[in-house]
């Protein structure tokens, strides 16, 4: 799965807007819905603070979780 689709599955099954995403980001609803369509990706501050407010890793969606998996011992 891609980022912005783990990004807006995950926002949906917390609650969230993607409005209320922009506004904890301090951006445009336009930035914002350019993360989950695939258009943009976050930098590396902005990722972490999804995350964080989302209560997941960034490995997570990033979609390494499934990668991680595989290789733990």
């Amino acid at each position: 799965m891609t980022f912005g689709k783990r990004l807006n599955s995950t926002r949906k099954e917390r609650g969230q807007t993607a409005q209320s995403m922009a506004d904890m980001l301090g951006i445009g609803i336009r930035s914002y819905r350019a993360y989950e369509s695939g258009d943009r990706e976050p930098h590396f501050e902005t990722l972490v603070k999804i995350a964080d407010y989302l209560d997941v890793s960034t490995d997570y969606l990033l979609g390494r979780d499934e990668f991680l998996a595989k290789h733990a011992g």
